[in-house]
């Protein structure tokens, strides 16, 4: 095939990458530092004709440029890198192969898995030392030049301190839900109903944090099972919104958009799940999709002594190379065009250790880290790490520099521990006030550690308390795959039953670590479905899921009803007592001027803990005395003392609530009685015990 010389085209510019429509043409500007040629390739409107391939003329500061007249928004174009096929040099380059382009902002079409996808011949003895010959265009989606946005959707900048995050997906949170239409369900238009926002809304969240919505890949070995990347942590455009979960394919971004100005509208932040750990193109036996045709010496990190082979710190084959400029200026790109032309909030990085990993290890100075806090616009988002990764070294929690929060996995197997009678309050202590132990350090504050009990990965909370063991028949493994250190318990049946006691333990032990999470310092998390009982039959890894096991039945039993609402009277707790999600750790120090002290831990006889008894504690107290509150702060509800009582033994405990000076307390919560309601009146008397439920959680208070 041969192609004229492109008539009028002009040597544009290398400063804005990707491809950037001016009105009269558009200008293309490619990275690649060993490549020798770059072709912008046009594609008939359904994709499947190649009718232009022009090569751009400059080359400045190792970015291909040129600007081509004539082209508009919405034409389908694709990339041919020229450059040695070398891998043992790192070198990866095959013209055959049309490229996506990193800086995309929409695709069109989905990837179909075929050998011509692959730089190498399938079934060589020489593996990926051949060379393939054949075209990959059939077989791969086009990327769609896209009109500028108008960048005007700000951020809500809700405080750290208010945050409450709800983890969900976009097809599985709607894609069963009865009050939208059958074609928006599973969509960013879905999730932008009125519904459903008033529900997010009144459950008392603050930020919807995404899974992945870039543009991902379905894994082959997947598809050959009919299955799919459910999660979708395997991206391929990281500026693209991935068309499947668009009610209009014609323009994702734009409905994407509207999801984000819809949430904002109604009050909630968007985070977006994000991975910039690896892409979709595996190891040195994987396909080439991008960046791997452009340049994978660059864009990837390979092993020093080989490189042939990846670094794979992932675990999925390869390692984005973040200790290359250009690769840390494309990330950063990407993370200003999601919150600046789509309007998001902040990020959630998977896998995040490997953002901050230079040659010697894991540095909190790293230079992606250290772009971050710089950027203007970056450094005012709410940025969150998932501080561990399988490389060396790769567990950091507590790590990351201040402004940054993270996912705290202490938090969730302590708590889980606590409550199923594995862990004592010398454990859970430290948790319950934002885990200083790990945070409390470079002027971090106590919001930094992001808590939770369940995420995605893993049993949802109704789970934890139903199966002993994971049940992953469904995902065609042979019960390989997903963790064995699941923290969980049955309670004497595995799976459902209809024993009532059984039953009724469960619940509670749901209510218990609610309770727990929504009561502690820090930034609390909450699984999608969690907050009423929702289940995937005992499946801990089901990213692979895209049915009835991950999607959220809206069917919801009595007994979740009541979850629910016990749930949404937690977080309006958490609202109304600031002391309840204190910006700074509290300590245990003694305020002579207020003859108080802010935190107080008690044992059962309504005395200060002594060290011995923390050893043996199975059920303790905390007082938390908002007397003690910073200067200037005049909220309502600030000063009020909070009693929190936990037991995790399974018997009951007689407790001596702490006198106060003639003062008596008030119930807020008892998780052995969910439906109470508080009445405005003491509930208890000076030197009276509480009888308190093996297995419950109550909270008391008193205003000063």
């Amino acid at each position: 095939m041969s192609f004229p010389l492109h008539k009028n085209l002009k040597e544009g510019s290398p400063v804005e990458r990707g491809a950037t429509y001016d009105g009269a043409g558009v200008n293309f500007a490619v990275f690649s530092a060993n490549a020798s040629a770059v072709d912008v390739c046009l594609f008939s409107p359904d994709g499947k004709t190649e009718t232009d391939r022009i090569r751009l003329p400059e080359y400045t500061d190792q970015v291909f440029h040129g600007w081509i007249p004539d082209l508009h928004p919405g034409q389908l174009y694709g990339l041919r890198v020229h450059g040695p096929y070398e891998p043992d040099a790192g070198h990866r380059f095959n013209a055959n192969k049309l490229l996506l382009d990193p800086y995309a902002r929409s695709h069109f079409g989905s990837l179909q898995w075929d050998p011509a996808l692959f730089g190498y011949q399938l079934g060589h003895p020489d593996l990926d030392l051949s060379f393939d010959e054949r075209d990959s265009a059939a077989f791969i989606p086009k990327c769609i030049i896209s009109a500028p946005s108008d960048r005007n959707n700000k951020p809500l900048r809700t405080a750290w301190t208010d945050t409450v995050l709800y983890e969900t997906h976009v097809k599985g949170f709607t894609k069963n839900h009865p009050d939208l239409p059958e074609e928006l369900r599973g969509t960013y238009a879905g999730l932008a109903q009125k519904p459903v926002l008033e529900y997010i809304k009144k459950l008392g969240v603050t930020s919807i944090e995404l899974l992945p919505v870039q543009s991902f890949v379905n894994d082959q070995y997947l598809v050959d099972k009919n299955l799919s990347n459910y999660w979708g942590y395997n991206t391929i455009g990281f500026f693209s919104p991935d068309t499947r979960y668009a009610a209009d394919h014609a323009d994702p971004t734009s409905e994407f958009r509207h999801m984000v100005n819809a949430c904002h509208d109604a009050g909630l932040e968007v985070i977006m799940d994000v991975v910039y750990n690896h892409t979709a193109e595996g190891n040195e036996l994987g396909p080439t999709l991008s960046f791997k045709g452009i340049d994978n010496a660059s864009y990837y990190r390979l092993m020093p002594d080989n490189r042939r082979y990846y670094i794979n710190d992932t675990g999925t084959g390869n390692t984005f190379n973040l200790t290359n400029l250009r690769a840390i200026q494309f990330v950063a790109d990407s993370l200003r065009y999601w919150a600046e032309e789509m309007g998001v909030d902040g990020f959630r990085f998977d896998l995040g250790t490997i953002l901050a990993r230079e040659h010697e290890g894991f540095d909190p100075e790293a230079g992606f880290l250290r772009v971050c806090r710089q950027d203007p616009t970056l450094a005012q988002l709410k940025l969150i790490a998932e501080p561990w990764d399988i490389g060396p070294g790769g567990y950091q929690v507590g790590n990351f520099p201040p402004s940054w929060a993270e996912w705290n996995d202490q938090f969730r197997d302590t708590v889980r521990d606590f409550w199923r009678g594995d862990a004592l309050a010398a454990a859970l202590a430290p948790r319950l006030l934002g885990s200083p132990d790990l945070f409390n350090h470079s002027g971090r504050r106590a919001w930094a550690s992001v808590n939770f009990i369940t995420a995605h990965d893993g049993f949802t909370l109704k789970d934890c308390v139903t199966y002993n063991d994971k049940h992953n028949d469904a995902n065609g493994e042979g019960g390989n795959d997903g963790s064995d250190d699941n923290r969980s318990s049955n309670y004497g049946v595995e799976g459902p039953t209809d024993n009532e006691e059984i039953v009724a333990v469960r619940w509670r032990q749901c209510r218990n670590m609610l309770a727990t999470l929504f009561l502690s310092q820090g930034t609390p998390m909450l699984l999608a479905g969690d907050e009423f009982g929702r289940t995937q039959n005992g499946n801990n890894n089901a990213y692979c899921q895209d049915n009835d096991i991950s999607w959220l039945d809206w069917n919801i039993s009595s007994e979740g009803h009541a979850l629910r609402d016990f749930s949404e009277k937690l977080m309006k707790i958490r609202k109304r007592f600031p002391i309840l999600r204190r910006n700074r750790f509290l300590t245990e120090g003694y305020n002579e001027e207020l003859d108080v002290k802010e935190l107080t831990w008690v044992s059962a006889n309504g005395q200060e803990m002594q060290q011995e008894e923390w050893q043996a504690a199975q059920c303790f107290g905390l007082i938390l005395d908002g007397r003690a509150q910073p200067s200037g702060i005049k909220q309502r509800g600030a000063d009020a003392t909070l009693l929190l009582i936990l037991n995790s033994w399974h018997d009951v405990v007689e407790f001596m609530l702490p006198d106060y000076q003639e003062k008596g307390w008030t119930l807020l919560i008892d998780t052995n009685q969910p439906d109470y309601e508080e009445k405005e009146q003491e509930v208890t008397l000076k030197d009276h015990k509480y009888i308190v439920t093996g297995r419950s959680v109550l909270l008391f208070y008193l205003e000063k």
